[in-house]
């Protein structure tokens, strides 16, 4: 199997990418500022440090490991986290500095992570898409520094895509928002809520626009995505998300209580119908995900084990699939 380099390897993605392709029989390379215990750290793993921002740190360590892969996570990974002029420098020369390294070393497989924000859902100008759900064809409007720092990384595996032609292959990839497995036993999501109460209280999971995924589902996708490049074309850009939504009711009746006028665009989002589209990395590349919040919440580890219950209930009883 592969040699795998995986920057931000110590984040909440990152850990269970790393897992996931190790478990697939790769071999891991997870490089981050800080390392994780070795004791928790999976077989077939090994870890680097460093700082990929130093000048020359990429290319240093990219050399030293001689991947066949470089799948680039590591970002400040919540908007406004920071002030906006250290999250787009921070970001976008993340981005640079190791697909760069990587194209001048000749890594044969190139991937970085993008994030479904580069949309502009949220903006408070107001956002409406041209239809529902979104998909890789509807038209990025970024309006923060995050997403247009993910945008520019979009654009940075296509504009060598463009100057490499076959020669190395280049994706990108916008994960819906990451669950690590476990949230599903009760602790705290990136904006501090369990995903009971995301699910108890529908204007959590509305600036998201419902959508989410199972972190592991993304190390699934990896893998498949990693096996099929030389056969799709070079430089796409896919969303990653669960086959359904962060929610208990419709989307076509939700999503018009918190986006102004898009009542008819959302229409069609009945049953378990998620946002986003996942019908491009079906199509092109054989993936679906495997967990759903149906399966994985579980009923006796959160705050308020009544309402957990009552919300798995819920969902294993629709009546509708997308």
């Amino acid at each position: 199997m592969s040699r795998i380099f995986v920057t931000g390897g110590s984040g909440r993605l990152g850990r269970s990418v790393v897992a996931g392709l190790a478990e697939a029989g790769h071999h891991v390379i997870s490089v981050d500022r800080e390392a994780v215990p070795a004791d928790q750290l999976p077989a077939g793993v090994v870890q680097e440090t460093g700082d990929l921002l130093a000048p020359g740190e990429a290319l240093r360590l990219i050399r030293k490991t001689t991947p066949d892969a470089v799948i680039h996570l590591a970002a400040i990974a919540i908007p406004f986290s920071a002030p906006e002029h250290v999250i787009f420098a921070t970001n976008t020369r993340l981005a640079y500095a190791v697909i760069s390294a990587a194209t001048e070393l000749g890594v044969g497989k190139i991937i970085t992570a993008s994030s479904p924000t580069v949309l502009g859902y949220g903006s408070p100008a107001g956002w409406l898409p041209e239809g529902f759900p979104v998909d890789e064809g509807t038209t990025p409007r970024p309006w923060n520094a995050y997403a247009l720092s993910k945008l520019i990384a979009e654009q940075t595996v296509q504009m060598f895509a463009a100057a490499q032609g076959k020669e190395i292959r280049y994706a990108a990839f916008r994960p819906c928002y990451v669950i690590s497995p476990e949230e599903w036993e009760g602790a705290p999501t990136q904006q501090g809520h369990t995903v009971a109460e995301r699910l108890a209280d529908p204007a959590l999971s509305a600036p998201a626009l419902f959508n989410y995924v199972d972190a592991r589902d993304v190390a699934d996708f990896l893998d498949v995505l990693l096996q099929k490049m030389e056969h799709i074309p070079n430089g796409e850009t896919f969303f990653v998300g669960a086959a359904d939504a962060l929610a208990t009711a419709p989307l076509a009746e939700l999503i018009p209580r918190f986006l102004p006028g898009s009542a008819e665009l959302s229409a069609g989002l009945t049953g378990t119908a998620p946002a986003f589209s996942i019908a491009k990395a079906r199509d092109l590349l054989g993936w679906q995900p495997k967990r759903s919040w149906r399966t994985e919440l579980k009923t006796g580890t959160t705050p308020n084990e009544g309402t957990a219950a009552a919300l798995v209930a819920a969902g294993t009883g629709s009546k509708e699939t997308p």
